[in-house]
């Protein structure tokens, strides 16, 4: 079992092969990728058609199975459910689908408008982006499967019991009347597809994904690729390390202001762990650039109130720094 894992953890997701085929694609035509200059040429490449690679073909198949769980149908699943049990279940549907937090908050609108419980709407707009399936799957071709098993637990766990604090706290009142008006109609159909549609439509979406943040990639990976190989370790380990008991937090407040996903800092990630940083820093900010990404809150504040609002931020700003605090203490035990 434990050299399946290690397969699956190296050679499927990690792509060590593909290392070592640029690697000696590279040297063939005369580049040393041992130098700064031709690590940073072997990262860059690798990291790329990795990433790509692994974009299009999460993205097409969970694409692929948001046909069988559109929102209208979860609505109608939770309509049904109570109390904590609701949380839960719009917490894991946030989980299987790959919105960011921009594309999160129509659905969070359209829940809210169909008259789901506010808590419940909020454990959905937690859970969306910060732990869907797909960039879970990317973590673990990076960190491992431990981590992005606990990293998904956490996240749940987060959204769960911050959608529940929203629900206890009675703040219906705190989001804007255009949203709290209930569909008139609670019937709900669903369009019949063949599996040749969905299929195409998976595919469609791994295209479309790709299209949209291609060129953010990139730019997360080029700069991934200097932190690799031309930023001093002692400079990360310094602000980013063990050392620094204000790390999280920093990681924290300077992801937030950044408009991206966990695809588009993934390489950055990659290099600042083997640079030094800790892991739960690092997850820090992964965790607060997709959860609390300015846009998002931008759009997120014209929909509710001031109340509500940072209610909502200091849930989850409390939750990605205990996160990140968590997981700087266990990381010898998940990067083992």
């Amino acid at each position: 079992m434990g050299k399946i894992l290690k397969f699956l953890q190296d050679e499927l997701l990690g792509m060590e092969w593909l290392a070592t085929c640029t690697g000696r694609f590279l040297t063939m035509i005369g580049v040393d990728i041992e130098t700064k200059l031709g690590g940073s040429i072997h990262f860059f490449i690798y990291d790329t058609i990795k990433i790509f690679i692994l974009l299009f073909s999460l993205i097409s198949i969970f694409g692929y199975i948001d046909t069988y769980i559109p929102p209208e149908k979860t609505r109608a699943v939770l309509d049904k459910l109570n109390g904590l049990w609701a949380n839960v279940v719009a917490a894991l549907f946030g989980t299987v689908t790959s919105f960011c937090s921009c594309s999160s908050i129509p659905i969070f609108v359209g829940f809210t408008n169909a008259g789901l419980p506010l808590g419940v709407t909020f454990s959905f707009l937690i859970s969306s982006p910060m732990v869907d399936i797909a960039s879970c799957v990317l973590l673990a071709s990076v960190f491992g499967l431990k981590v992005a098993i606990v990293y998904v637990i956490t996240g749940l766990i987060i959204a769960i019991v911050g959608g529940w604090i929203i629900g206890a706290l009675n703040m219906e009142s705190e989001v804007e009347e255009f949203v709290r008006k209930r569909a008139k109609s609670s019937e709900v159909k669903i369009p019949e597809k063949t599996q040749s549609a969905r299929i195409k439509y998976g595919v469609g979406e791994g295209f479309r994904t790709i299209k949209n943040i291609w060129a953010y990639v990139i730019f997360g990976v080029a700069i991934g690729a200097v932190i690799h190989n031309w930023i001093p370790e002692e400079m990360v380990v310094r602000i980013l390390g063990k050392g620094n008991p204000f790390a999280v937090l920093i990681a924290t407040v300077v992801g937030a202001p950044v408009y991206a996903d966990i695809f588009q800092t993934i390489a950055i990630a990659e290099a600042l762990l083997k640079k030094g940083a800790y892991l739960g820093v690092i997850l820090a900010f992964m965790m607060s650039i997709t959860t609390l990404s300015l846009p998002s809150l931008i759009m997120l504040r014209k929909i509710i109130k001031g109340k509500l609002f940072f209610t909502f931020m200091a849930i989850c700003l409390a939750g990605i720094m205990i996160v990140g605090y968590m997981f700087n203490l266990i990381q010898n035990v998940l990067l083992l």
